[in-house]
Parts: structure tokens; C-alpha cells; sequence
């Protein structure tokens, strides 16, 4: 079967998102076939590669190699500054192809180091987690954190080509791939009514990394965040709305020190405490809002909030990314399938919806 081919729109000319099992085997030919560079560098993480790297490396015909450490906490400029060591050590030049093999943490910082090693050269996206394939791999932006923030040192750098093999989701633990769901549903909740429902008829099969029921969902995620991002490549204005969940979600892990929840988990919360923000200001209907928690909770349990200060958190999302002039923009949904974004959310209004959802209850009872 050939791949199903979603076409992005971008100032470099635009770039295809291949969808299809198997396209991992034949990265080498889909990178021949697209004419996207002869000398192809794999940046990679050790976990990833005792999984695929065989078949990849097959595939490429040996290339170069560069593994980094994966999770949110190695996502910085020192991580990024091995990557640029290793390019010089492989000799790259402008011609050479970065390809990243991972999930956005290897994405964003395989993305970034091409985005900026000789001030540009191309590279790939072959992501292999849920949150990857439906997200972050689509769109150009890569980037690293600060410790005062997720992404805040960054870049936009379209990809030559994006190839998401859904079977490499098969690999995936169990708490990775439900915590990749948790974006599918952004999804839903802030561009589709349609997507939303079909994501609660399927929620029961949805959390086994062995179901056959993701790889449409897939797809739809990618022609939904393709269409947009074609709108508005640089996050100028409707791109906004797939933030949604992201404000409370970002200082969730900016509190932990990105060690305790996965990014998908944190964008679960973030969607919680902006579903209790619509409601309160009468945006959003209880029934939706409590449609979103059923289905968000039908995954399974996240990870627990109630020992974390809702004053941290607030203050926290002073310094995310999507603060502009001072101004923080916060993207609220007003039904299911639609989201707006509002830039007068006060921090008072972020921490009752925080507690309201359960953040710092722990601290309160003591």
C-alpha cells in the first residue's frame, strides 16, 4: 500500500507528512525517491535505536550516528551543543541531512541543531511516539528549554519531509502511548466535533499500544495540524488554538523540573484548568466540560497534582512562551470542535480553576 500523503504549506515551499505502515523499513527509498539529500546523519536516543535502529540503519545504508539522552530534562543548548560536536567530528556540510529518529524531545533538538549548524541545513522527521507522529513532528518548530521555561529558545525550520510509521507505536510503554492520546484529544476538543466523538466510541480499545485504532486518528490529527499550520506557519494566529491545554500544561512541567509528567499528561491537566476557566467565564457548557474529563479520565489515571503550589504553577506561566507584550494568551474552548483565545485571563482566575481540578489540595488539607 502506498503512504497516505498530507501536504503542509511553508515559506521553503512546503513539505509532505507520510502516514503508513512500514514507511521505517524504506526510510532510505522515501528519502531517494523525494530527493532529499545524499549524506544523511540519524540523530537518535538510545532507547529508540536498540528498538529501530537496526532496520533504519539497514534502510540508509549505515549512516552516521549521533544518540543523545531523551526526556524533557536533557532538552537544552548542552544537549544541542553534542549535536553540533558531532556534525563537525562527520565533516557535515551544507548538503548533509539531518534525520531525526525519536520522539519531539529528539525532534525539537535534531530540528534546532539543523536549524542553526551552518544556519540551516535540511533534516527529517521520522517520529516514533504518539505525541510525535500527531504533533509535534508537523509544523517546524523545533527548539530546547531554559530553566525558566519550555521552549523558549527555538526556531522555525520546516522539515523536508515528515515519515510516521504507525507500527513503531506498537513499542511503545504503555504510559508513553496513552500519554500521547492525551494530544489526540486536544485535537478533538479544540478543531473537531466529528474527531471527538469518534475518540469516545473508540476510548475503550484506544489505550493498548497493540490496536489497530490509532492509525486514522492519526492521520486525521495530521490533516487537521497540516491545514492549519499551512494558515499560519509562525503561530501569528489560528495556529494559537493547538496551545490549548499548553498554559497550565507547560508550568506543570516547569514545576517539576520535567522529571515527573510526560508532556502529553501535563497538556491532560492544561485542558482540565482551561475547560474550568471556559466554564466559569459561561464559554463553555458543563456538559462539554464534563465530557472532555470523562473522556481524558477513560484513559487511565494521571499522575497526581495535589502536592504541587498552585502559586508556582501561576507564577510559572509568566514566563511561557506564548506571553506577548506582557500579555499572556490562554486558548479556551467554547463547545467541543471549537477554541478561541483570550489574552485577559488573570492569575486568580488560573488559580481557582487549578484548585477546582485538584491542584494543591494536598497542601491545603494539611
Amino acid at each position: 500500500m502506498h503512504p497516505l500523503r498530507v501536504d503542509v504549506r511553508a515559506a521553503t515551499g512546503g513539505y509532505p507528512v507520510l502516514i503508513g505502515g512500514g514507511l521505517a523499513d524504506g526510510l532510505g527509498r522515501l528519502l531517494d525517491e523525494h530527493r532529499v539529500g545524499r549524506r544523511r546523519i540519524v540523530v537518535s536516543n538510545p532507547v529508540v535505536w536498540r528498538l529501530h535502529g537496526e532496520r533504519i540503519a539497514k534502510s540508509l545504508g549505515g549512516p552516521e550516528l549521533v544518540l543523545v539522552p531523551d526526556g524533557e530534562r536533557h532538552k537544552h543548548l548542552a544537549t544541542v551543543s553534542r549535536i553540533y560536536d558531532s556534525l563537525v567530528r562527520f565533516e557535515a556540510d551544507r548538503g548533509t541531512v539531518v534525520v531525526a529518529v525519536g520522539g519531539g524531545v529528539t525532534g525539537d533538538m535534531a530540528g534546532f541543531a539543523a536549524a542553526t549548524y551552518l544556519r540551516g541545513i535540511a533534516f527529517v522527521q521520522v517520529p516514533t511516539t504518539v505525541v510525535a507522529q500527531v504533533d509535534a513532528a508537523i509544523g517546524g518548530k523545533v527548539g530546547v528549554n531554559l530553566p525558566a521555561g519550555k521552549n523558549l529558545v527555538g526556531a522555525f525550520h520546516a522539515p523536508a519531509l515528515v515519515a510516521a510509521d504507525p507500527e513503531v507505536l506498537r513499542t511503545l510503554p504503555r504510559r508513553e502511548f496513552r500519554a500521547g492520546l492525551y494530544e489526540v484529544i486536544k485535537y478533538g476538543m479544540a478543531c473537531s466535533a466529528d474527531l471527538f466523538a469518534r475518540l469516545q466510541a473508540a476510548a475503550p480499545r484506544l489505550a493498548d499500544p497493540a490496536a489497530d485504532a490509532l492509525e486514522p486518528l492519526v492521520a486525521d490529527c495530521c490533516r487537521i495540524k497540516a491545514a492549519i499550520v499551512s494558515e499560519d506557519e509562525r503561530e501569528a494566529g489560528p495556529r494559537r488554538v493547538l496551545n490549548f491545554g499548553h498554559t497550565a500544561g507547560h508550568a506543570v512541567e516547569a514545576v517539576t523540573a520535567y522529571r515527573r509528567f510526560r508532556h502529553g499528561e501535563a497538556v491532560a491537566w492544561g485542558m482540565l484548568v482551561a475547560s474550568e476557566i471556559a466554564v466559569a467565564r459561561g464559554l463553555l457548557a458543563a456538559p462539554d466540560r464534563d465530557a472532555l474529563k470523562a473522556l481524558v479520565m477513560s484513559l487511565g489515571p494521571l499522575p497526581p497534582v495535589a502536592d504541587l503550589a498552585v502559586g508556582d504553577l501561576v507564577a510559572a506561566t509568566r514566563h511561557d512562551k506564548k506571553v506577548v507584550d506582557e500579555t499572556l494568551h490562554v486558548v479556551l474552548p467554547g463547545r467541543i470542535g471549537a477554541a478561541t483565545i483570550v489574552s485577559d485571563v488573570t492569575g486568580a482566575e488560573l488559580a481557582a480553576a487549578m484548585e477546582r481540578v485538584g491542584f494543591g489540595a494536598g497542601r491545603r488539607a494539611r
